[in-house]
């Protein structure tokens, strides 16, 4: 018999297995606590009190998914934001000239007890009054840099799957109206070795990480840390996370779950739970599209009024203030950005620039069309709070100009 025609087949299952198992995927991380006193991220009221310690360190994390010639970093800081616009720029143009990585969602845990990150070497501005805080924003940028090089260069085949869960830890803070919007959606994303060896668990959920006391000027992850920490132990894993649209969503705990490690323990069983459930596969048409789109709104205070800078002065410190105000703010612009990847066809991935909140994430996840949608919040790059156009006729904190700087229905006009 002539088997010659089992050579073509041969040939593309061949073939298409060599391309199912394209998808590979590395992690990495590094300490980023400052080793020096500086001023805390969070709190307006402890304008420019340096820090007296560190209560849990601080890291970077980064995941680098490469399918053939298309990279994406997903980086979670245990900071009050994501890097700035500037930082921003320079980190991406490393990461895509060295490590070929074309997408990047960077996101910040949201934790008011990290350094302020915004102090630039020039007077006024950081120089000469806060100098180590200064170099801290210089050695942070290179750590998230070296560290997504060494994410990219560990990736190696693996197995991917996600899985979702309702878990009643957050409240809504803000809306006066019931029932209340709450996002309350737990979203695991677990990546394996071809073996099934659990190589890193991304975790995406909306709470506000201010459990601790404002007046307690030690360093610390909050509760995220404390999660991340309790699965890793469990897990015997690599755990990322990505906060996502808390701007009106605070922790809800019991009394068994009171206090930072609580409840990052109690929440770290659901999302180990979660976990554990996921089946993971090599994925069958490995892909990743993605996409950043910049807006441009007018802010809703006028930045350019010497009033409104003394404001922001007086209510924080003058050198945050001064190296806060950028060319946009100071022409009365705003440009938040929203950063969309879709992964393998079905994941998608949606990062805003700011503190969103959760309504916007709720509609979106509605109306997307991917079989799963994860919002990130604080993600590449910080432009304060996006009420919904309802929370902001509502009023109160989250919602008024004083830190909703974007002219009202932006988050509406991104998301759409």
């Amino acid at each position: 018999m002539n088997r010659l025609w089992l050579i073509p087949a041969i040939i593309f299952l061949w073939a298409s297995e060599v391309h199912a198992r394209h998808f590979k995927v590395g992690f990495a991380k590094q300490d980023i606590t400052p080793d020096r006193p500086t001023p805390m991220w969070g709190y307006g009221a402890r304008h420019a009190a340096l820090s007296t310690g560190v209560r849990d360190p601080l890291y970077v994390k980064a995941v680098v998914i490469d399918v053939e010639s298309d990279r994406l970093a997903i980086v979670g800081l245990d900071l009050g934001r994501s890097p700035t616009d500037a930082m921003m720029v320079r980190i991406r143009e490393a990461i895509q000239s060295t490590s070929k990585i074309d997408f990047l969602m960077v996101s910040g845990s949201h934790t008011h007890h990290g350094p302020v990150i915004e102090l630039l070497d020039e007077p006024g501005k950081g120089h000469g009054t806060f100098d180590d805080a200064v170099e801290y924003s210089k050695e942070l940028e290179r750590k998230i840099i070296e560290t997504i090089h060494a994410a990219a260069a560990d990736v190696r085949p693996a197995k991917m799957g996600w899985g979702t869960k309702p878990v009643s830890m957050n409240r809504n803070r803000h809306s006066k109206l019931e029932p209340k919007p709450l996002d309350s959606e737990l979203g695991v994303i677990r990546i394996d070795d071809l073996e099934g060896k659990p190589l890193a668990v991304v975790v995406n959920y909306a709470a506000h990480p201010t459990m601790l006391d404002g007046a307690d000027l030690r360093f610390s992850a909050d509760w995220p840390g404390a999660m991340m920490t309790a699965v890793e132990e469990t897990l015997q894993t690599n755990c990322v996370f990505m906060q996502g649209a808390c701007g009106d969503l605070s922790t809800m705990s019991s009394e068994s779950t009171r206090g930072v490690d609580a409840f990052g323990k109690a929440m770290a069983a659901e999302v180990s739970e979660t976990a554990l459930k996921i089946q993971t596969t090599i994925p069958e048409r490995p892909r990743i599209k993605g996409m950043a789109d910049t807006f441009e709104f007018p802010t809703r205070m006028q930045f350019s009024s010497p009033l409104t800078h003394a404001m922001f002065a007086t209510a924080f410190f003058p050198e945050l203030a001064n190296a806060s105000m950028t060319d946009d703010l100071l022409k009365n612009v705003i440009r938040p950005r929203i950063t969309s990847v879709l992964i393998n066809q079905e994941l998608a991935l949606v990062g805003g620039s700011g503190e969103f909140f959760c309504e916007h994430s709720l509609r979106l996840k509605e109306r997307s069309r991917a079989r799963e949608t994860f919002f990130f919040g604080y993600c590449n790059g910080h432009h304060m709070y996006f009420p919904t156009i309802e929370a902001a006729a509502e009023g109160g904190y989250g919602a008024d100009p004083a830190v909703s700087w974007v002219g009202l229905g932006a988050g509406e006009e991104m998301l759409d």
